[in-house]
């Protein structure tokens, strides 16, 4: 029987496990090396280097907004029907095998293929994207369970903070022993990959997706051990009952409007940092030309932040609530947009750079680092600000929603920026849609209460 103590450590192993499917595949390894692959195609079919790279960008966006559309449909229905069931752990298993199914399968993008394989890299990604996302949105509804409202705050940012340490770890080991440039063939300890690995293939690089199963798979050992539901009477499942809850909940919104304000505000900054995470290192390969290593270097300088920010933000939760936390980060993250939007090697905002320096390359990273802190805390905040919102029987119902919240956004956030790269021809202004989606979101979270349904 697992102590208290073990059940939350337990919890934080998710995290642990989960968070290299958005640090390597989805941030800094993965997206980018499609970029690349993707770019090399366009060119090859006679598309000039700015038009490639747009393209690329806009592939990549339409691939995250249809995946980010699957889990914004079928999310508060799952949740309903888990809530009616009574029964969690067995949809996170479910889903990790979707998340261990897709991530495998990304090594099989290799370069010089044809388009059918872009498709293919981008259907595999969707399908451990949707097995993350869903695995956390029934790990999160577990969270009231572990303690007390008051110490879910620090609980929350601990366990992002445990995240990021283990997407960092990933990182750096990807980096040292796999990961080759694309330029010279070597890691960035100078050697060739691993086990024998052809460079010339990118095989170190596309070992980022077999790397990223096995790691899940391992550190999920100790959630699977040390997570148990409480005990209630097991309930069969009736589709029926379960919908009918959740139209009662939905309808409910139009009287617990601090819920509805902050589902709302999720939707859009929420979705706004899932699309700054999908397309940041995509812009530094094509706006920077940045290498996978480069970028790499990048990833590990914004996860040390968000380890550290994250650690931070849930005492400064614990201490002031979620909300102040949740509208600082906004704030940062709308600076830091309008920092990018403006900026390429030649000029910031009109102000002159040289090209041939280093300043750029700096900013960037300066950037990274910011991105890091503030969607750090901000995730750890938010996911507090909703267990505020709800009770531990209708908890996964209400991550459903909050899933809903957080992709239907996510479904336009990628979809706009695609838009935008599209109708403009360059990747900088194409990011430009996320600082009108953050601007909204913190406009509506005045009308959230600072304790959410605990207010009076």
């Amino acid at each position: 029987m697992a102590t208290a103590r073990q059940r939350i450590w337990g919890w934080y192993f998710f995290d642990w496990a989960s968070q290299p499917y958005n640090t390597l595949l989805l941030t800094f390894i993965f997206g980018p090396y499609f970029a690349e692959i993707a770019r090399g195609y366009y060119m090859g079919a006679g598309l000039d280097e700015e038009a490639a790279k747009a393209a690329a960008q806009a592939y990549w966006g339409w691939g995250l907004a249809i995946a980010s559309l699957g889990v914004a449909v079928l999310a508060p229905i799952l949740g309903a029907i888990a809530d009616g069931t009574g029964r969690r752990l067995v949809w996170v298993w479910a889903f990790s095998a979707l998340y261990l199914a897709g991530s495998a399968s990304l090594w099989h993008l290799a370069p010089g293929g044809e388009a059918g394989m872009l498709f293919w890299a981008v259907v595999a990604f969707g399908i451990g994207f949707i097995g993350m996302e869903f695995a956390t949105i029934f790990t999160n509804a577990l969270m009231p369970t572990l303690s007390d409202h008051d110490d879910l705050g620090a609980i929350s940012g601990s366990g992002f903070a445990f995240g990021y340490l283990g997407g960092l770890l990933a990182l750096i080991l990807m980096l040292l022993f796999f990961a080759e440039g694309g330029d010279t063939g070597l890691t960035l300890l100078g050697r060739e990959p691993l086990f024998g690995l052809d460079p010339e293939a990118r095989e170190g690089t596309r070992a980022v997706g077999p790397f990223t199963a096995i790691w899940f798979a391992v550190f999920m050992i100790p959630f699977f051990l040390w997570v148990k539901e409480p005990r209630t009477d097991a309930r069969p499942l009736h589709v029926g009952r379960a919908m009918a809850s959740l139209r009662d909940l939905i309808r409910s919104l139009r009287f617990r409007h601090s819920l509805t304000a902050y589902l709302a505000s999720s939707l859009f900054y929420r979705d706004a940092l899932n699309a700054l995470y999908g397309f940041g290192g995509v812009y530094a390969s094509g706006v920077l030309g940045w290498s996978i290593t480069k970028i790499g270097i990048f990833g590990i300088i914004g996860a040390v932040t968000a380890m550290l920010a994250a650690w931070l933000g849930g005492r400064a939760d614990r201490r002031f609530g979620p909300k102040p936390v949740i509208a600082f980060c906004i704030c940062v993250l709308i600076l830091v947009c309008t920092i990018i939007v403006g900026m390429d090697r030649d000029t910031i905002w009109g102000i002159a750079m040289d090209p041939a320096s280093s300043l750029p390359d700096q900013i960037f990273f300066a950037c990274g680092a910011l991105i890091g802190a503030a969607g750090g805390a901000l995730q750890a905040a938010s996911r507090t600000m909703m267990v505020r919102h709800t009770t531990p029987d209708h908890a996964t119902e209400a991550f459903g929603l909050f899933a809903l919240s957080g992709k239907v956004a996510s479904f336009m956030a990628p979809a706009l920026i695609a838009l935008a790269t599209m109708a403009s021809g360059s990747q900088r202004i194409g990011i430009s849609p996320l600082i009108l989606l953050f601007l909204i979101g913190l406009v509506l979270l005045l009308w959230v209460k600072p304790r959410g349904e605990l207010s009076t």
